[in-house]
């Protein structure tokens, strides 16, 4: 029997080889439409997806062979787990590719914020040579708040202290020793809330935290805190965050991410002066792509040709 693996999003070519190698079949035409997706899923076994394609509960229910859903990247927010779950369809993802790659980008965020680049890049380009109005902040002495202590946010954490920052961490799931190994410390929200100059999120999104940065939270900050999402865009509530920008309360905030993605036209933060916005450009270089990559095939492959699960997201609810 030859397993059949779809790929509707476009992933580095290193993940087809791989596959093929394996003597599995590929259907990997590049970005597909939905509707292409959903009549190519008759005979696979497996799906490889980026974050293009959502495998909600229609999509999933297209594919009557479905067994492996593997996520090249992180976050499975566009994978309905209670819908693969019920058809005993595992969800992995790669949590390893990705990770310098967004704390990377975190961190460029953050010293854009410092010393206001991007302003001062489109000051410079319409004319204006204007350095009064950029006047920055070092980041040695300052505290970062890490919220989500996983590979990325200790891989934020680590390039601080590079820069002389001091560092407290808040994850319920992460034991205080592995903090202060790294000359870290780990508190409680309402401590890192107080006592961060920034705050960096590096949580994946769940019941008890989405909007967990919204008017109550920001009300417990220092006021004139930076704040950097390059995580999930359901972590902020981004009313509340604007409107706590325009007080003053918040000197400036880092968006890569979005509760809705492409944000709509009159999202609160676009545009608004002390926001610096990207395009969910976490996991964009070359070389996380590669590694994500050739990380999902992998792991499609031992699914179908070993029956060896790694990374299962929906483990519990598979039983």
């Amino acid at each position: 029997m030859t397993f059949h693996v779809l790929v509707p999003d476009s992933v580095n070519k290193k993940a087809v080889e791989i596959l093929q190698a394996a003597g599995l079949k590929v259907t990997a035409p590049g970005q597909m439409k939905r509707e292409e997706t959903l009549a190519a899923l008759a005979d696979a076994d497996a799906l490889i997806l980026r974050s293009a394609t959502k495998a909600d509960a229609a999509l999933i229910a297209a594919a009557p062979h479905l067994k492996v859903i593997a996520r090249a990247g992180v976050g499975v927010d566009n994978v309905d787990l209670a819908a693969a779950s019920a058809r005993k369809i595992a969800v992995m993802n790669t949590p390893d590719g990705n990770t310098v790659a967004t704390a990377e980008l975190a961190f460029a965020l953050m010293l854009a914020l410092a010393r206001h680049i991007p302003q001062a890049y489109d000051s410079l380009n319409a004319g204006k040579w204007d350095r009064k109005s950029f006047m920055g902040v070092e980041l040695r002495g300052k505290t970062l708040g890490v919220v989500g202590f996983g590979r990325i946010g200790r891989a934020v954490a680590k390039r601080a202290l590079a820069f002389e920052m001091q560092v407290v961490a808040y994850d319920p799931f992460v034991p205080a020793a592995v903090a202060e190994q790294m000359g870290a410390k780990l508190v409680s929200l309402d401590e890192l809330y107080a006592q961060a100059d920034y705050i960096t999120l590096h949580s994946v999104v769940n019941d008890q935290n989405r909007q967990m940065i919204n008017h109550d939270s920001l009300a417990k900050m220092k006021k004139g805190v930076r704040i950097i999402n390059a995580a999930r865009g359901a972590l902020i509530n981004e009313t509340d965050l604007a409107e706590a920008i325009k007080s003053g309360q918040v000197a400036g905030a880092a968006v890569d991410v979005y509760a809705e993605e492409p944000p709509p036209a009159g999202h609160p933060l676009i545009g608004l002066a002390g926001v610096i916005d990207t395009p969910h450009l976490g996991a964009s270089t070359e070389e996380a792509q590669v590694a994500v990559a050739i990380e999902a095939a992998e792991l499609v492959v031992a699914a179908l040709t070993k029956g060896e699960y790694k990374n299962v997201v929906n483990a519990a609810a598979l039983g």
